[in-house]
């Protein structure tokens, strides 16, 4: 069973498809990657999951069943664009009104439990305008978690954060994907960030699903590349350009790639009086497999 899986979803406003005729499949478990430039959909796509926006067609069904019953409704929490917070009310407080319009129950063992789980434990009694940027958006996961999410939907959770914030948030989807039994469906710009923590990734353009893929099927279509340091750069990649396809400069360094045989590239800057002083093999990330794939589909 899946946690998510749209078929066919589309949404206009004023007869402009910001989704259309989309597909995804977030498996559950999975911390899926929706990645996607400004305006391409992501938003949109997370509000007509979480209900917030009615589809002009389409189908969405969570863990199996339509996405409007009730029962289903009750397993998915969501932090989109902001928490919703009263500034001057402390983190406490802003937590119990929200448990009490969820009408749970045990509500003070429920405000511990998540924001034990968010590393918020210590500034309970803060009020939100006190709290950093990175402290309202634990908040605001922390607000989502309520009740025991099975899906958790996260619109930009670490954009603006700084290093330790980023890193304090890596932490916790792990945790809660690994010991809360949580599938969570992120959003994201930082992909250098996204790609230490996804599994899955889906990839929007202009509200199409143009890509799908496991992270374990990213490292397969990733290409190699060998990056290298010599003392004579343009006389180098002059060299190397005249012997491979695809030949680039970055911050100081060569990159060859599309190869596999380092000695190869080694023994010809070696013939012709380049020394090597660093080099290594390593594959293209997310962002620039990104780059690439964009750069194709505006091509086609």
């Amino acid at each position: 069973m899946n946690a998510v899986e749209i078929r066919n979803l589309s949404k206009s406003f004023r007869g402009m498809y910001a989704v259309d005729n989309l597909c995804m499949t977030v498996p559950v478990g999975a911390i899926y990657g929706f990645i996607g430039e400004n305006g391409s959909g992501k938003s949109t796509t997370e509000k007509l999951i979480c209900g917030h926006l009615v589809p002009d067609d389409g189908e969405i069904k969570l863990f199996g069943k339509d996405y409007t019953d009730a029962g289903v409704r009750v397993r998915v929490g969501a932090l989109i664009e902001n928490a919703g917070c009263f500034p001057n009310s402390s983190v406490w407080d802003n937590l119990m009104m929200q448990a009490i319009n969820l009408g749970l129950e045990n509500r003070a063992e429920e405000i511990d439990r998540v924001l034990k789980i968010v590393r918020m434990e210590e500034h309970s009694q803060l009020k939100f305008k006190k709290c950093s940027l990175g402290m309202k958006q634990r908040i605001g996961i922390a607000m989502a978690l309520l009740g025991e999410p099975a899906l958790l939907i996260l619109d930009e959770p670490i954009n603006g954060l700084d290093t330790d914030g980023m890193r304090i948030m890596r932490e916790i989807l792990l945790d809660i994907t690994k010991n809360y039994g949580c599938t969570v469906l992120i959003s994201s710009h930082i992909l250098g960030e996204l790609e230490k923590i996804a599994t899955h990734y889906g990839i929007i353009r202009q509200g199409k699903m143009i890509m799908e893929m496991s992270a374990k099927e990213l490292e397969g279509r990733a290409r190699n590349f060998v990056s290298l340091k010599t003392k004579d750069i343009t006389g180098a990649f002059g060299l190397l350009r005249k012997n491979y396809n695809d030949v680039r400069t970055e911050e100081g360094y060569i990159r060859v790639y599309g190869i596999d045989d380092v000695e190869a590239v080694v023994a010809l800057l070696m013939e012709n009086e380049h020394i090597v002083s660093e080099i290594r093999k390593n594959k293209i990330g997310l962002e620039e497999y990104y780059i690439e794939l964009m750069s194709k589909k505006e091509e086609e």
